[in-house]
């Protein structure tokens, strides 16, 4: 069983207390509010009840002995003041420590967003990275296993709570064992012996060390079976989702798939929460037994503590008041010894999930990030260069591309043609620095391109990537990609990408937001119509180069002829990099590079290229010729 049970089992106390120290460093450099409200919080919410017990025992002795009712006053007086202000106190900071344990609950998801984005493209593009990410949000949302559980033990509170409670359970109850019952009581007086004070602690110390060990023993069942609750939570947000998921609604329904949706769900429940499930098994079977063994050792430590109580109070030993006073303490140190052993154990569990939290934020940015800047040149001209290239992506043995060499400057057309699987994609990545070449190197005016600054160098590409993404931000912020932005040129970039008509019917203009994510004034757009938002956010940046990955994919005929149409006035001098599947909308670059298996196995003019009948771009051209009409044929 049990991956995470085997690993809890091997982590020492030295590591798990190292993993836990890590995060309650990284709370207290985030939120060092937190750990005082926490602190104080816990200390009042912990010696609240010994006062009460206290006063209680005062008040009941006080009743049944004299009865004096200045003294009754008094102490009912104390009591009333001090749980007024005691009251107060704790709902103030409860409602403190509540908003910035809230603050930091959420602040988990910024965290990791943090570190998702400051990451190099190349481990955040690794399916281990992706596995591993994964892993901590479903481990997260199952049970709040990871950095988040150590919210609850922020500063180590639980510390804090068993210190005060076995303090102030100690004071209370010592009378207990130092009041001598009678002599006279014949054999009552047996009580007074120092081995039924040692028995009794060590019946209190058995019940402390037993009913942890059982809810740990329990919780290993619990915690063995994350796979089957990460399963779970993956199949029920897939499936709860589907129904009304937008991109596959359609589907669902003409094909009626929530039939078929309803038995995965079935047999999801049946591996993961399900009565059937292993997990609900084991809380029938062992861990349920466990769980029930644990309380039951508690119940029997109160009854033989009301026993012990009772019955020095019946040989005269202390008074009726007491009795309330030294079985809640003594109750209440059980408890805390009790919990505090638990909530060790349990940070001890936590470890093993803090592990994958800590390898993922401890994932090292290894690219060279450069420090030469990147010339700003007013005329652009800038000329890149790849240099026998060569590149496979980490953990395979597969060259993606090998040996490309290729040189373009500003003010060209570049259009960049292939199958799929030919090394397209990755030639932009690379053009663009998110990933470095395995061998060869890729020169900007002659200059390795790991030599600059990478956030510059990045600064002179504007991409439309085919899975682009836009936002649901206000129109303008999408276009600028900015909070700020200057609205003249926004328009006008709309305009150029052809989307200058559908931008005047919005009733909010630039500030109109897209989708309805943040604003039921929200407007739905086409898949057309983002396209050329995107388009226009590319045109915005103004940078040198303009790299247009199959551009036109979503637009109809018509919107598609008018940006082929408009394409010289759109790129302007940049350097335009075109990719496409569609050859016949390549013949307006300058030049075409043909990729084939990693390789530049042909460039040259749209003409020139067809004029070659034994080359690559001769087989694809006449494979997709008859689509093409009459007028874009040679």
């Amino acid at each position: 069983m049990l991956d995470k049970k085997k690993e809890k089992n091997k982590m020492t106390w030295r590591e798990a207390f190292r993993l836990n120290n890590r995060a309650m460093k990284l709370w207290w450099e985030k939120y060092p509010q937190m750990f005082a409200t926490n602190i104080l919080t816990r200390v009042m919410n912990t010696a609240t009840p010994y006062i009460n017990i206290w006063f209680s025992a005062r008040i009941i002795g006080e009743l049944a002995g004299e009865r004096n009712p200045e003294r009754l006053f008094s102490l009912i007086l104390s009591l009333l003041l001090l749980n007024v202000f005691l009251g107060v106190a704790k709902a103030v900071l409860a409602h403190w420590n509540s908003a910035l344990l809230w603050t930091a609950y959420e602040g988990v998801n910024c965290m990791y967003n943090e570190k998702l984005l400051s990451m190099d493209f190349a481990s955040l593009d690794s399916s281990h990275t992706r596995d591993l990410f994964a892993k901590i949000q479903q481990n997260d949302n199952w049970s709040n296993w990871g950095l988040r559980r150590t919210l609850w033990q922020v500063g180590y509170g639980f510390l804090i709570d068993g210190t005060v409670g076995i303090a102030g359970a100690a004071v209370l109850s010592l009378p207990l064992f130092t009041r001598a019952v009678s002599k006279t009581e014949g054999g009552l007086a047996i009580i007074n012996s120092p081995l039924v004070n040692i028995l009794l602690f060590g019946l209190l110390l058995g019940a402390v060390l037993l009913s942890p060990a059982l809810v740990r023993r329990a919780d290993d069942y619990w915690v063995g079976y994350s796979e089957q609750a990460r399963f779970g939570n993956r199949a029920f947000g897939f499936f709860g989702r589907a129904g009304y998921e937008h991109h596959r609604a359609l589907d669902v329904r003409v094909y009626r798939q929530d039939n078929l949706f309803r038995k995965k769900m079935k047999e999801a429940d049946g591996i993961s929460f399900g009565i059937k499930s292993p997990i609900a098994k084991s809380a029938r079977g062992a861990g349920g037994l466990l769980h029930a063994a644990s309380d039951m050792v508690g119940r029997v430590f109160t009854g033989a503590v009301y026993l012990f109580v009772c019955i020095k109070a019946w040989a005269g030993a202390f008074d009726v008041g007491e009795v309330t006073q030294y079985i809640g303490a003594v109750t209440l140190l059980y408890e805390t010894m009790a919990t505090l052993l638990r909530q060790l154990g349990e940070m001890r569990t936590n470890a093993a999930f803090l592990q994958d939290t800590f390898e993922f934020l401890d994932i090292p940015d290894d690219m060279y990030k450069g420090s030469l800047t990147t010339e700003k040149r007013r005329d652009c001209n800038y000329e890149i260069e790849f240099c026998n290239v060569s590149f496979r992506y980490p953990d395979t043995e597969i060259d993606v591309l090998k040996n490309v060499s290729l040189k373009f400057r500003v003010g060209e057309k570049l259009a960049v043609v292939g199958e799929n699987g030919s090394g397209k994609t990755t030639f932009i990545k690379l053009l663009c620095r998110l990933y470095d070449p395995t061998e060869g190197e890729i020169r900007l005016n002659g200059i390795d391109i790991r030599k600059y600054s990478h956030r510059e160098y990045m600064s002179i590409f504007s991409v439309v990537f085919q899975d682009y993404k836009l936002f649901a931000f206000p129109l303008g912020q999408n276009v600028a990609a900015g909070m700020d932005y200057d609205a003249d040129k926004a328009k006008a970039c709309l305009q150029e990408a052809g989307v200058g008509e559908r931008v005047s019917r919005m009733k909010d203009g630039l500030e109109t937001y897209l989708y309805k994510d943040f604003d039921e004034g929200g407007v739905e757009i086409s898949g057309g119509e983002a396209q050329k938002i995107a388009i226009a956010r590319a045109l915005y940046k103004d940078a040198a180069f303009l790299i247009l990955d199959e551009p036109t994919a979503a637009l109809d005929p018509v919107a598609e002829y008018e940006v082929y149409t408009k394409f010289n006035e759109i790129v302007g001098e940049r350097t335009a990099i075109y990719i496409s599947h569609r050859l016949a909308s390549c013949r307006f670059c300058d030049e075409i590079a043909v990729f084939d298996k990693g390789r530049v196995c042909q460039r040259g003019s749209h003409e020139k290229l067809l004029a070659d009948t034994d080359g690559k771009y001769y087989a694809l051209w006449h494979a997709q010729a008859q689509y093409y009409k009459k007028e874009n044929m040679a």
